[in-house]
């Protein structure tokens, strides 16, 4: 086995040049780079290794020397340690201004493709703004008491926290509680996480347990809901376990006023996570399309319906298809429920062979797809029988919308007409972009 490289013990001083993709300063050492926690492009800083690697060495920032006019004083006390955010101590004009020179960048050097627009940003709440979250939950001998939240950074343990301020308040300000109350269980050791989803009125905890829950237990989590007002869910196993505890009776949803459109959801569904964002993201979207109420549009990787219902006031009809079976019936139920009739969806898995689909057979005037980190490779093999002039692709992963970007210019014909950032994810290094394909 190869001995681990020892690090270097003494401090040294650099100029940093650059931001990587994930928020660290950039530098380099003999001609080695070095990603260095804390610091910023063009500040002079002090620091120590943290780690060392064949192709490049980590290392944190101990002292600024000369401080970087974006720098700014971190909104949440627990930013040193936690590893939810890595990009607080950067202006929110200078995050979402390196985020769009990264996405840029991205399209430019994996798609060999550039945009002839460019977007501003949208942009929106950058603290309290994140409604779905998976907390960690643990119980501490040691410290005889309960840990909840993120953790540490480029660490595998729970960081401490008292508060986080990018969780939506009705939880990220309650984990204290959320501590006392795992801390007075008797399967205190059994809870090893929390699940949040919050909607326009009401949030939802799933709580996971790997052990039976004891009357006492259970009368404690009753408690904490009635106090708390929130929804509270259990779980033993698996997403088909989560039962509901408290009240009788739950609902989450959340609106699109400008649609008169109103989607329900699951506590673990996915939805996306910033409200103010996808109320901007969703109406650009339908705007870009660029509809006049005669168009097919089909709508991949539809999830709830975030835009397919939207999409459908103003269209002629709208074909959803999505992987996951239960938000197809969620998808299926909201158009009933909007009073919208012309909506079809399909189950199916977008990542596998699709050259049988019934939806596929069909020719669209217009695209919309949102698809996950990995992008949307095996059904844009498909787009150049399907006719659409326009698409209006959604990205979570600048990397895979390059990849998907060349493939349909290089590939397809079409031309990439604008592009640019949405800040759904403020002080994280994640980036969610719009881009617009036209024949």
């Amino acid at each position: 086995m190869a001995r681990k490289k020892r690090l270097p013990q003494a401090p040294v001083e650099t100029v940093i040049e650059s931001l990587s993709q994930d928020g660290r300063g950039v530098t380099h050492i003999d001609g080695k780079a070095i990603f260095i926690d804390g610091a910023l492009p063009n500040e002079k800083v002090i620091f120590k290794y943290t780690g060392k690697k064949r192709k490049y060495d980590e290392a944190k920032a101990i002292e600024i020397l000369e401080v970087s006019p974006d720098r700014v004083e971190p909104g949440c006390a627990h930013f040193d340690i936690c590893g939810g955010c890595s990009l607080q101590h950067l202006s929110a004009e200078a995050q979402i201004k390196h985020k769009q020179i990264a996405m840029l960048d991205t399209l430019k050097h994996i798609g060999k493709v550039e945009p002839e627009t460019v977007f501003e940003p949208l942009t929106g709440e950058s603290w309290g703004y994140r409604r779905k979250a998976r907390l960690g939950a643990r119980y501490v001998r040691k410290k005889e008491r309960a840990l909840v939240g993120f953790r540490e950074r480029r660490n595998a343990f729970l960081a401490d926290l008292k508060a986080c301020e990018v969780v939506h308040p009705s939880v990220g300000h309650h984990l204290t509680e959320l501590q006392e109350l795992i801390g007075k269980m008797e399967i205190r050791e059994a809870i090893p996480q929390i699940e949040v989803a919050v909607g326009d009125e009401k949030t939802s905890l799933v709580f996971r347990h790997l052990e039976p829950l004891s009357e006492h237990d259970t009368n404690l989590l009753i408690d904490y809901a009635k106090a708390s007002g929130v929804q509270l869910y259990t779980q033993s196993k698996g997403p088909d376990t989560i039962k509901l505890l408290y009240p009788e009776s739950a609902e989450l949803f959340y609106e699109h006023p400008e649609f008169n459109t109103r989607v329900n959801f699951g506590p673990n569904d996915f939805f996306q996570v910033n409200t103010s964002i996808n109320r901007k993201m969703v109406p650009w979207a339908v705007e870009l399309l660029d509809l006049s109420g005669e168009e097919t549009v089909l709508d991949l990787f539809c999830g709830l319906g975030n835009f397919t219902l939207p999409i459908a006031r103003h269209a002629k009809q709208v074909i959803g298809v999505e992987g996951d079976v239960v938000m197809v019936k969620r998808a299926k139920d909201a158009a009933i429920a909007n009073g919208i009739e012309n909506t079809d969806y399909y189950a199916c898995n977008l990542m596998e062979d699709l050259s049988h689909q019934p939806w596929l057979k069909k020719k669209y005037d217009r695209i919309l797809l949102d698809p996950p980190r990995l992008g949307a490779k095996e059904v844009i093999e498909h787009f150049g029988k399907l006719g659409a002039s326009k698409i209006v692709y959604v990205s979570c992963h600048p990397a895979t919308l390059a990849r998907d970007a060349g493939e349909l210019v290089h590939t397809h014909g079409y031309t990439l007409k604008a592009a640019g950032v949405m800040d759904m994810f403020p002080h994280t290094a994640h980036t969610e972009s719009i881009a617009v394909f036209e024949k």
